[in-house]
């Protein structure tokens, strides 16, 4: 008996008009942004039926890999400790459990487990489960932390006593889940969210023991374009809250011994004054791009002089090296550095007796700074890995210039031997010259004849670098033959902050046409060819895959777009939609016409038409609360009225989770199977 062919769901098209400089968009979907409304979920539900229909012959695999995935994955783990005011604190696995439990031990390694927090017990009941922003008073007898079990990153703060382990009864709802305490272990301050954007916009005070209706606010951001955060300094000597937008940022300090008294403005908010705030021994160092240090530079300044007037330069700009973090100990001082696109961190004494590089001398690896809370130390611990080589944790003696492996991840299952993968970099040209960084690893054995597959990834936005990283996950498509290539495309910082600059804003579509650049030179250069080319990206990077199958569709058989975001013109009209005003130093403002022009030609949804498109697989979830679920839904609903094709085209809906995906490590886990079978399968390769 012949099988019927499935047939695909058809979203209904109700014409909507939006008009804004004389300009007039027919959006046929827009009725998809009802999030309650039944008929937009029985559509999504519909293409979920949909996607499993169509992708049933590979669930016994997609289950194989699943389980393949897994058993690299040492379940029963733990966390290097680190100690923190006179505990060691650690996060453990257990075999078989889905969420990490978090202990502490008092003074010594050898001491007995203080339970804090069993994730996998709190997560019963809930399809969603996060824990975040844990802040242990001064006093070392109580917790606060958030809750978030929606996936919405509206987190409720919670409160227990780390005496006898039993809940404080004080709540306090739609908070960023962060809160930090001041030096009086009674008096906490905690960032509110707006509740219709999501911004955080309002930070309160809360005295322990009362109602949150008492709470005092303490500050209001008015600016919808900025966010707000409150933290303590590692030098436990301030409260601070942090005003952040794209290109300005602002601070407010206040001694965490007097919680009672006002916040001070450290320097008022000048537009396009970039600078984090560090504090010691009676100053604070900025990382600042004060007088066009576009690499940023160090300025220091005393502590009761903290106006930019007052600033002192310690480390100069540097055209070719990016200044992207320090971290401050009694002794040392240490400089996280990005040069050529690759990691270092430098290693000064205040003193001035001593200043070097950590060496590193592979030709594609990350590395960085890690948790480092202890003010009074010698040893630095950082971490590092590449294409090639599992994430190692190091604790490094500053004074003796020696360092101990605390901890190498582990990949289990017997087969995986980092000298049988080989990694590069490889540089393609862009359409103006520019040359594109690629960080490409495969399986050693791989010919480079046009056929193999490759998987092509990228972020390209905010300035944010994806380093070249190890995943155990990624073996799956390795061992199968794949090759792995992340492009450095501008929009992100790989190459230094001008690098940033050249992908956004009126030069955004470099982000796009560098993607194409690179696909060109893996085609051209005998990597693969147009038959085994996938990319994949997610977010903004979703906004990326979006625009490149638009512009260029006949260079990939596959594409991924994860919680993609495609309906640029829309989104960022509305200023109700959680993170929208804060963008417009991202994307720009389409209020103005020349904004709206540049957007809207190379926004995804507005410039899907009547074309050939490779095979698709669209991911998102319900709650997200960073890219709304209905963008990803009307593009995948457009795209089904107007390909040509006879291609694959899914949109997977998570109906429980946000904008990360599953909670829970292997629920995660899940997401990736699912997405490596489609990949596996347009490959041809079912096992």
């Amino acid at each position: 008996m012949i099988k019927e062919r499935v047939v695909p769901p058809v979203a209904k098209r109700v014409p909507k008009t939006l008009s804004i400089h004389n300009d007039t968009r027919i959006d046929d979907y827009f009725w998809l942004n009802q999030r309650e409304d039944q008929d937009v979920l029985d559509y999504l539900n519909a293409e979920n039926a949909y996607f499993e229909e169509m992708t049933a012959h590979t669930k016994a695999f997609e289950d194989n890999l699943f389980k393949e995935m897994k058993a690299r994955i040492k379940e029963d783990d733990e966390s290097v400790p680190y100690k923190y005011n006179g505990y060691w604190y650690i996060v453990k696995y257990e075999t078989g459990k889905d969420y990490p439990i978090y202990i502490r031990r008092k003074d010594t390694l050898d001491a007995p487990d203080e339970l804090m927090f069993d994730c996998n017990e709190m997560a019963k009941g809930h399809d969603y489960f996060k824990l975040a922003g844990i802040s242990i008073s001064p006093d070392n007898t109580k917790v606060a932390y958030g809750l978030d079990t929606v996936g919405r990153r509206q987190y409720t703060i919670n409160f227990k006593s780390l005496v006898d382990n039993e809940p404080i009864t004080d709540t306090i709802e739609n908070t960023t889940g962060s809160a930090s305490w001041a030096n009086d272990s009674a008096t906490l301050f905690y960032t509110k969210k707006d509740e219709e954007t999501l911004r955080s916009d309002k930070v309160f005070k809360h005295k322990l023991g009362t109602n949150e209706s008492e709470d005092k606010l303490v500050f209001h951001e008015t600016d919808d374009t900025f966010g707000v955060a409150v933290y303590k300094s590692k030098s436990r000597k301030y409260i601070i809250i942090a005003c952040y937008s794209t290109l300005t940022n602002e601070y407010h300090i206040l001694d965490a011994n007097t919680p009672n008294a006002d916040f001070k403005v450290f320097q008022e908010r000048i537009r396009g004054l970039e600078y984090s705030i560090s504090h010691f021994e009676g100053h604070f160092y900025m990382v600042t791009n004060k007088d066009e240090a576009t690499n940023f530079k160090l300025m220091k300044t005393d502590e009761t002089k903290t106006e930019v007037s007052n600033w002192v330069e310690v480390i100069p700009h540097r055209e070719d090296v990016l200044l992207e973090d320090i971290d401050i100990f009694k002794e040392f001082l240490v400089i996280s550095e990005r040069s050529n696109g690759l990691n270092q961190i430098r290693i000064t004494r205040w003193d001035e007796t001593d200043d070097y590089y950590l060496p590193f001398d592979s030709e594609t690896y990350t590395a960085y700074t890690g948790t480092n809370v202890d003010f009074d130390t010698e040893v630095l611990r950082y971490s590092y890995n590449s294409l090639t080589n599992p994430a190692s944790t190091i604790d490094f003696n500053m004074v003796t210039k020696t360092k101990t492996i605390k901890k190498e991840q582990q990949v289990l299952g017997g087969t995986f031997d980092k000298n049988n993968y080989q990694s590069e970099r490889l540089w393609a040209t862009a359409d103006d010259g520019t040359k594109i960084p690629m960080s490409v690893v495969y399986k050693k054995g791989v010919k480079k004849d046009g056929n193999s597959p490759v998987l092509q990834y990228a972020y390209g936005s905010y300035g944010s670098t994806i380093d070249p990283y190890f995943s155990s996950i990624r073996l799956s498509l390795l061992d199968r033959g794949f090759i792995y290539v992340i492009a450095h495309v501008r929009g992100g910082e790989y190459l230094g902050r001008n690098w940033y600059e050249q992908g956004k804003l009126l030069q955004k579509k470099n982000t796009f046409t560098d993607f194409i650049a690179c696909s060109k030179f893996l085609i051209e250069n005998n990597y693969t060819s147009p038959k085994h080319l996938y990319a994949l990206g997610g977010s903004a990077g979703g906004l990326l895959i979006g625009a490149v199958i638009n512009m260029a569709p006949q260079l990939y058989h596959g594409v991924i777009a994860a919680v993609p975001f495609v309906d640029v013109v829309t989104t960022m009209l509305d200023d109700s939609i959680p993170l929208t005003t804060g963008e417009y130093d991202e994307w720009g403002n389409p209020n103005t016409l020349e904004y709206y022009n540049y957007m809207k030609s190379y926004s995804p949804y507005d410039n899907v038409k009547a074309q050939d498109y490779p095979h698709i697989l669209v991911t998102t979830g319900l709650h997200d609360s960073q890219v709304q679920y209905w963008e990803p839904a009307k593009w995948v609903a457009k795209m089904r009225f107007l390909k040509t094709d006879t291609n694959k085209l899914f949109l997977k809906t998570n109906m429980n989770a946000g904008h990360g995906g599953a909670s829970g490590r292997f629920e995660a886990l899940k997401e990736d199977a699912e997405e490596y079978a489609f990949l596996l399968d347009l490959e041809n390769i079912t096992s």
